[in-house]
């Protein structure tokens, strides 16, 4: 099903730009515009790390082998219970997605290793023990830690600039050209496709990241701030 009259409905977005569009009457109109399924796509998309579903996989991971990836047990004391709850999130969305949401959670999945792997290398810590998941990406962070570019080169775009936001210390700027590179990501994903329920999704990401950083005030922002930092000190907790 084409969304045709939907997203030429839409206002323009713009990376860097103030959204004039908020997030609650965005969602409204997708509700009232969307099929049943397109919405259980869009509901993955709206999934927060500690969403029931996602505390109920990790309950389940830890008393019970079965269905237990193999990554669990090196992964399960290494990281902050926040980070692996997102971690958690990214495989959940892989399995549940279709089509470009599945794509979207392993784009999010292979750049947040490529930053632990990059970390990992930066203070020596055992990359083995902090990377997530078992695809492409996963495999040859784990086999290629000596590697410049880890052996990723032609395999992830933007590879340079995704491995240059560990060195950007103000941790909301790093957030912040993070979710520039996503937009990206969005962009070229649906660069070629019109009306469909991808252009429709990514819409609604992209809308949400600008609506993010435009909608922080200042003590808000600082609040932000403290938070990564905290998380930041908590950080990956690894051994050397």
């Amino acid at each position: 099903m084409g969304y045709e009259c939907l997203l030429t409905g839409l206002p323009e977005l713009q990376a860097g730009a103030e959204s004039t569009l908020s997030n609650e009457a965005l969602l409204e109109l997708l509700n009232d515009s969307l099929t049943d399924k397109d919405k259980k796509q869009l509901d993955l998309l709206r999934m927060k790390a500690d969403d029931e579903r996602i505390l109920a996989l990790q309950e389940q991971y830890d008393d019970s082998i079965v269905g237990r990836p193999a990554w669990w047990e090196d992964v399960r004391d290494a990281l902050s219970e926040e980070d692996l709850r997102t971690q958690l999130l990214y495989e959940y969305g892989k399995k549940h997605g279709i089509g470009f949401v599945k794509r979207w959670f392993e784009y999010n999945q292979d750049v947040n290793n490529i930053l632990v792997a990059t970390i990992c290398r930066k203070h020596g810590f055992e990359v083995s023990r902090a990377i997530v998941g078992d695809n492409e990406v996963a495999q040859i962070l784990r086999r290629n830690l000596p590697q410049k570019d880890f052996g990723l080169a032609g395999v992830i775009d933007n590879l340079a600039e995704v491995m240059a936001l560990v060195e950007i210390e103000n941790l909301m700027q790093r957030e912040k050209q993070q979710d520039a590179l996503r937009f990206e990501w969005l962009d070229e994903q649906t660069r070629f496709i019109h009306f469909s329920v991808e252009n429709v999704l990514a819409y609604y990401l992209q809308n949400s990241m600008l609506r993010r950083w435009a909608n922080l005030t200042v003590e808000e922002g600082e609040q932000v701030f403290r938070t990564m930092v905290a998380d930041m000190k908590k950080g990956i907790q690894l051994t050397e």
